[in-house]
């Protein structure tokens, strides 16, 4: 993605590795050296040491719609002769998945095939254009393939290569997707939101009156009308920042003004720590894996 050597990929593609290789088309080979990892998003930036390399231009993710055509690359099952490329359309956007690693949001859902050997590869638009970096698949289905979109991709390589790691504000609870069924559960009239399915003891949700139960529809003012909306809002804001949520309890909407925290690897919002739990409704659907 740079002319002086610095590589994009999937942690799950280097994680433990303790010596890395980077091969060129050209015939060179260079040792790759992590200069920062991240594995809430899956992604992880490595330097060699060459100038002057060609570079892949990144593209707007947002601009993507459902039908349109992307081009999938990447080192297939590791055949023998090269890369491989692969073609089809942009069969959804914004997808949750879940893998190994944890959850994956504001995925691009395409049936442009992706294998085992394809991640960190690029998806890109007609125009030649990253629009996203392949990471995940399906095998129970047929043609779904899952990559990280660039808009979401490109704020955490920029801080991997400036910072060597990702500061992320810690808000300090789980949620999940509002279904139709929760709602009915909980008594409310709305699908749009997150549940509250688990709290940081004393974090700053906690701190603010917020309860496992309650729904969060809105983040000043802007909707949040599920994990990967919300998630995306809350990683738009720094540390010491202060948030108005908007949240629905007991079928009452209400507010509360959050201080946001840094986000440590010890507490966060994915494994916050010590919790205050409720067993709302169990996830169910299909995990994605990643494709090495």
């Amino acid at each position: 993605m740079d002319p002086d050597g610095y590589i994009v990929t999937n942690f799950h593609v280097i994680k433990d590795a303790r010596d890395i290789t980077v091969n060129l088309p050209d015939g060179r080979t260079f040792k790759g050296e992590v200069v920062g990892q991240d594995q809430l998003s899956d992604l992880a930036v490595m330097k060699i040491n060459a100038q002057g390399l060609p570079t892949a231009p990144f593209g707007d993710s947002r601009s993507l719609r459902v039908g349109d055509w992307v081009i999938a690359l990447g080192n297939a099952l590791n055949l023998k002769g090269g890369p491989t490329v692969t073609v089809g359309i942009v069969s959804a956007r914004g997808r949750t998945v879940e893998t190994d690693y944890g959850s994956l949001y504001d995925l691009i859902q395409t049936d442009a095939a992706i294998n085992d050997g394809n991640s960190g590869g690029p998806l890109v638009n007609l125009e030649g254009q990253v629009v996203g970096i392949n990471s995940a698949m399906l095998r129970q289905a047929q043609g779904i393939g899952f990559a990280i979109s660039s808009n979401s991709a490109m704020p955490i390589i920029r801080s991997l290569i400036e910072k060597g790691r990702v500061i992320r504000p810690l808000i300090g609870l789980t949620g999940q997707d509002l279904t139709l069924s929760l709602a009915n559960q909980l008594g409310i009239n709305t699908t749009n939101g997150i549940v509250i399915s688990r709290l940081l003891r004393d974090g700053p949700a906690d701190r603010a009156g917020l309860r496992v139960g309650d729904v969060i529809t809105r983040l000043d003012d802007i909707p949040a009308p599920d994990m990967g909306h919300f998630l995306t809002l809350l990683w738009s804001y720094r540390v010491g920042d202060m948030v108005e949520v908007e949240y629905i309890r007991d079928d009452h909407p209400d507010v509360a003004l959050v201080e946001l925290i840094e986000r440590t690897s010890r507490l966060d919002d994915s494994n916050p720590g010590i919790l205050v739990t409720r067993v709302i409704e169990p996830t169910k659907g299909y995990a994605a894996e990643a494709a090495p």
